[in-house]
């Protein structure tokens, strides 16, 4: 009697314990996730928020006020961002193929079998893209100082005038490029070297076969396989100059003038330095929905070329 009743008071107790087991999985994942998604929130998903509401509103007597889409219509009556976008797209337009197309012949040359010390040379050309912007500052700003820059120095030594890289508009506006330029050469280098290197031995051997030299198999055989990292070099590239801040912050404070603003520079001196932060939040999104168009066609682009 007495084992029969202590049978009956254990039995909850048994089937008490799968069911604790059952809901055990999905604490420990809610626990693993849960502080994910607390920094989530809180370091992304409300900041984002809480800049798109902010985008709506301006500051009047120290209250933030609703105005709708009044920011988003300032933009369009604005000269200076107005040239921020055209300065953009300006720089796109010559750094982006001359970046590619340099880091495509240095892609090249790392590729040979010939070349010693291709470990070295890859790490010194992917060197500057990790370079911090204290270091990048320095070196840009000695080398194209007006007076007793290396630059400057350099065309004396071979007897033609000096140049204001940084005051001349036409002047400034190529040194961020050659700046940009200078930082990003090398990291697009690698990744295309990659991909050249996942080009097997034998199309070098049939094009070989077939008598093509050097320069008809790299541009006949080789480049059309490598469309599609070139096209991701391209889309990184342009994602990365839509968003460009340091080169012209840091050398030029996007001047003289307006010579070398882009939205970004544009967006911090709005601000960080007028303080008119609902107007920057605007202009933060406008820089995002550009982004995301131009790398949405992009990506398209992208996706057709894998498919070929």
């Amino acid at each position: 009697m007495t084992s029969s009743a202590t049978a009956a008071l254990r039995t909850p107790r048994a089937s008490a314990a799968p069911a604790r087991r059952r809901r055990s999985p999905h604490t420990a994942a809610w626990l693993f996730a849960g502080p994910t998604a607390v920094l989530f929130t809180a370091f992304f998903a409300y900041p984002l928020g809480a800049s798109l509401y902010q985008s709506f509103t301006a500051r009047r007597d120290g209250v933030d006020v609703w105005v709708g889409l009044d920011q988003y219509r300032r933009l369009l009556d604005d000269p200076a961002f107005l040239h921020s976008l055209v300065n953009t797209a300006l720089i796109l337009a010559v750094q982006v193929p001359v970046m590619i197309g340099l880091a495509l012949v240095l892609a090249v040359l790392l590729n040979q079998s010939w070349l010693r010390f291709r470990a070295g040379w890859r790490a010194v050309f992917f060197l500057p893209a990790i370079t911090t912007l204290v270091a990048y500052a320095v070196v840009f700003q000695v080398l194209l100082r007006t007076d007793g820059g290396l630059a400057n120095q350099l065309l004396h030594a071979l007897g033609l005038q000096p140049v204001d890289w940084l005051n001349s508009p036409t002047w400034a506006r190529i040194s961020v490029i050659g700046s940009v330029t200078w930082r990003w050469t090398g990291y697009n280098a690698v990744i295309l070297l990659a991909g050249l290197q996942a080009v097997g031995r034998d199309q070098y051997e049939a094009a070989a076969l077939d008598g093509a030299g050097p320069l008809r198999t790299h541009t006949g055989v080789i480049l059309p396989q490598l469309r599609p990292v070139v096209l991701f070099c391209t889309i990184t590239s342009t994602i990365g100059t839509l968003q460009l801040f340091d080169e012209n912050y840091v050398l030029t404070r996007g001047g003289p003038g307006d010579a070398t603003l882009t939205p970004v520079v544009y967006l911090y001196k709005v601000g960080f330095q007028q303080l008119d932060f609902g107007y920057a939040a605007a202009i933060a999104w406008v820089v995002v929905l550009l982004i995301a168009a131009v790398s949405l066609l992009q990506f398209r682009l992208y996706g057709r070329e894998r498919r070929r």
